[in-house]
Order: C-alpha cells, then structure tokens, then sequence
C-alpha cells in the first residue's frame, strides 16, 4: 500500500462509502502513512490498534509543536481540552463536564422533544424535504445554543461550518478560506464573552466567564479553545447521526420496521447507528511520546497518529457481518465516542437527541421516503467528519 493522500479520504466519492477501503487497509496495511500537504501522519484502521491510540499514554493529545503554521489569533483553536494532556485536561475537562452532567441532560428531554415536533409540524407535504437542513441541523443546534446562551443561532453556524477543516485541511484553499472564516468566528466569540462579563447569565459561557475571573483556572486562550469546541463538537456529529441515521434506516425496510414498531429497541438502536455510520469517521491526531509499535508497525517517537473510528467500528474481527445493520446487536463496544481520558463529553445529549429525534421523525412520518436514489446523495469534503450535504425526502 503505497502512502495514501488525504484529499483522496476527503472525496465526496470516498465518503459515499468509505468502508471497503477501510478493509482493504484492514487486511494489507492496517498501519499506513497518510500526507496533506507537507504533513505526515500514521493511519491506524484495526479495532485493537485504534483502541491503543485512544488509551494508551504514550500517545499525547497535545500537538500544539505541529500547528506553528497557525497565525496567532488562531492559536485558541490549540488550546481547548481535546489537545490538552493532563493536568491541563483534567481541569478544561472538570468545567465543562458542568453542562453534561446527567441530571442537567434529561431535563433538557422535553425541549428536545419540542423542537422535534415543531420542525416535523411545519414540514412540508407532498413534495421534497430537506431532512438535514430542516431537521437533523435545526436540532442539536438550538440545543447547543440554549445551553450556552448564544444568540444568531445561524451566524455561529456557519462560522464554525467555515472553520472545520483546520482541524484536517486537504486542499490548496482549506486553510485560507478556513482562516478567514476562524478569524470571524473569534471576533463573535469575544464579543460574547464581553457582553458576559458587563451581565453574567445563567448559561455555560457564564460560567465559564465566572471560572475566567476566578483566578488562574481558564486563561484567556483556554476560554477562547473551550467556547469554540463546545459550539462545534456540540451539535457537527449529532447532525451527522441523525441524518445518516435516517439514511441508514430509509435504506434498510426491515430494521425501519423494527425500529418504528418496538420502542424498546430504541436505545440499542442508537448504539447501533453511531457504530454502523460514525459520525466522527477519523479523530484528531496523537503524537507519538516514544516508539510504538502497532500490527508489526514500528511508529518513530514524535510522528502523528490518525485513528480511523470508521474503520474500528466495522472491524470483523470484534463486529459480525460488520457492514448489516442489526439494531440489536449485542454486544456493541463501537467507538463512535471514542475512549479513555478524552471519551466525548457530549455523548450522553448526542444519545438522547439522536434517539428523540428518529423515533419522532419515524413516528409522525411513517411512509417516509428518499426523494431521489441514494446513490446521487453528496457527502461533505471533510476528512475527520462523515456527513451528508442534503438529505431530500418525502413525507
């Protein structure tokens, strides 16, 4: 397997169905370089292998040493707990963990539910309805802005959209344009937080304000890095479960028949379309702290390593028949959210918005169908995220 171009995993072609080359590489090359620009990195596409470089310590998250390209009103974007290492993540961690508690999450259960049935109540009939603009997006995207207490729920929308693809640029044209958008999605951000510290309110960002001013908790930067990941990590991968989900249901009549007559397979059934799409096909990349070795693959000490959930999540050696969707599948250790210290903060409201929002779309619409064949659907040009551009259907 020669080295493979980043560009090439980030075709909307390749994202239709990216999964017989994630075998392919499973079989041959299960470690392979990976290129995007002058940037190398390691591509780690077995289940076992994955789960190590989740885990294991001797891969950082920290690669702040690799991003110096980043002019310096982008630097927050290095400074949030997902390329932090303990202790620094421990404590960006502890903060936010305040808005997922457990409690915090089911109460907001009825607003979810009530957005759901507004958006399906003003949907139109009889003809073509955009179900990831007008219901997949509109979702966690209120959700996430009721719990920070942004305003212009749309204008931060697109910011961050804008920004994405310096978490993983593949083209000539990402990083300018993304720069572009990143530099107006900070301006926002710091307007926002200006007008928390003249009127705290009883949201995160208030309180994250509140933790700023307390003392040497949040610096400037962090405060900056942990707004931004909360806006986008918020509500980008439950937009992509609840569309693709939707998908994966529409293109499987059975398991949709399961899934709509049974609402005791709905929580399972979750568990089952986060593995069986993920939503977050490659994560962000580790740095290697000393010479690993991986499937006979020995990876120098301070080179990057990519890990593919895509690819761990239809491995068949821990998944039978990996690539049919089975809404009961038991067991299903998939790693949509990841593992270990960085496990995703946000996966329990993912959970409760995708399992809200399927049951009620499939409950109120229960002749919903594509409106055009699967196979013209556009997938996003994004490397780390697998999402679709539109999902048009009829109700």
């Amino acid at each position: 397997m020669k080295l493979i171009q980043a560009s090439y995993l980030a075709r909307r072609e390749f994202k239709a169905n990216p999964y017989p080359f994630y075998a392919r590489l499973r079989e041959e090359a299960p470690v392979c370089l990976v290129k995007a620009f002058h940037i190398k990195a390691w591509l780690v596409t077995r289940y076992d292998d994955v789960l190590t470089v989740l885990k294991d310590e001797r891969f950082a998250k920290d690669i702040t040493s690799t991003m110096r390209w980043l002019p310096g009103f982008a630097r927050p974007l290095t400074q949030h707990m997902l390329n932090r290492d303990p202790p620094d993540h421990t404590r960006l961690r502890a903060l936010a963990t305040k808005a997922f508690t457990p409690v915090r999450v089911e109460k907001l259960r009825s607003r979810i539910e009530q957005v759901c049935e507004e958006l399906l109540g003003a949907a139109p009939r009889n003809e073509p309805f955009d179900l990831l603009r007008g219901y997949a997006l509109p979702i966690p995207l209120t959700v996430i802005a009721d719990l920070l207490g942004i305003p212009e729920r749309d204008r931060f929308h697109s910011l961050v959209r804008g920004s994405l693809p310096l978490a993983a640029p593949t083209g000539v044209m990402d990083i300018p344009v993304a720069l572009a958008y990143f530099g107006f999605l900070i301006r926002y951000i710091r307007k926002l937080l200006a007008d928390r510290r003249g009127c705290l309110r009883d949201d995160l960002v208030g309180a994250l304000v509140e933790a700023e001013e307390a003392g040497d908790r949040l610096n400037e930067g962090e405060l900056l890095g942990t707004v931004i990941l909360l806006l986008s990590a918020g509500y980008e991968t439950t937009v992509n479960l609840i569309a693709s989900g939707a998908l994966a249901l529409l293109q499987d009549p059975g398991q949709r028949e399961l899934f709509a007559r049974d609402p005791a397979v709905a929580e399972a059934a979750i568990e089952e379309l986060l593995r069986f799409t993920s939503p977050v096909e490659i994560v962000l990349p580790r740095l290697a702290r000393e010479e690993v070795t991986l499937a006979s693959v020995t990876i120098p000490r301070g080179e990057l390593v990519a890990a593919v959930l895509g690819s761990a999540n239809r491995d068949e050696s821990k998944f039978p028949d990996p690539d049919t969707l089975n809404l009961t599948r038991e067991p299903n250790k998939h790693l949509a959210f990841g593992q270990g210290a960085h496990f995703c903060l946000g996966a329990q409201l993912a959970r409760l918005e995708g399992q809200i929002a399927l049951t009620t779309l499939f409950r109120r619409f229960p002749n919903l169908r594509l409106a055009q064949p699967a196979e013209k659907l556009r997938w996003r040009k994004l490397l780390p995220l697998r999402g679709l551009e539109a999902l048009p259907v009829l109700t």
